[in-house]
């Protein structure tokens, strides 16, 4: 009898559980169960990830450092952790060493807006998404629906880069011990594939999808061969 699996989908800053409104359905369809969460300030039902199987946890973008989270403090429970043109930190730096990377790379957020925001534990960095940018550099492989239903639902976010430099390194022991596979899109202009490569390359992933066209939405852009790539995954964990 074929073994289904359990995905848990994790999306990234600014957006939530609805942009998976696409893949969702196609796993489901092939008899897996999903799970897409909405992470804290981001919809309206925030759930931690609470199951007695194994899962497969599937992280885009920011959300990359959030299922490092759930791995360092679950790793029994997570069968493969798949990183979606997502940040993938290591257990050699504190975690906000990748997003300092990141911010270090040349880039343009066009109509982007930065601000700040006392806290009790100090500033926190906000940055609201720009209709320029997003077109141009996270949604230019998708349909204007898609784009338009961005807009719409996006909202003010957080990297969290002053709170995540105060954390202790991930252990080896723990995220680091959990197997880790990585989609990438190949037109993905948010996070440049030469970045992407870089951080596979400094704490390596046991193997690497490419989608052709896909932008930084690829779940939005290219479904299908997301879908295509985690059946693969869900295959290989049986």
């Amino acid at each position: 009898m074929e073994r289904k699996q359990h995905f848990v989908l994790v999306h990234n800053a600014y957006h939530g559980a609805w942009i998976w409104f696409k893949l969702k359905p196609l796993l489901e369809s092939a008899g897996h169960r999903v799970t897409a969460v909405d992470l804290a300030a981001s919809g309206i039902d925030p759930r931690p990830i609470q199951a007695n199987e194994e899962v497969i946890l599937v992280g885009f973008s920011f959300g990359g450092i959030n299922i490092a989270y759930a791995a360092d403090k679950f790793p029994a429970k997570i069968k493969v952790l798949v990183f979606v043109n997502a940040f993938l930190p290591d257990t050699t730096h504190v975690p906000s060493h990748v997003l300092d990377k990141y911010m270090e790379t040349p880039g343009d957020f066009e109509d982007c807006e930065f601000s700040s925001h006392e806290t009790r534990n100090g500033t926190m960095s906000l940055l609201k998404m720009g209709p320029k940018f997003m077109k141009n550099r996270l949604y230019q492989e998708c349909s204007v629906q898609d784009y338009e239903l961005a807009k719409t639902l996006h909202r003010q976010g957080s990297f969290f880069k002053e709170d995540l430099a105060k954390k202790e390194k991930f252990r080896e022991e723990g995220y680091g011990s959990v197997r880790r596979v990585y989609i990438m899109g190949k037109e993905d202009k948010a996070i440049p594939c030469d970045f992407i490569r870089w951080m596979i390359d400094s704490f390596n992933v046991s193997k690497v999808y490419e989608i052709d066209g896909g932008d930084h939405m690829v779940m939005l852009s290219k479904p299908q061969q997301l879908f295509e790539c985690l059946s693969a995954i869900a295959d290989d964990s049986k």
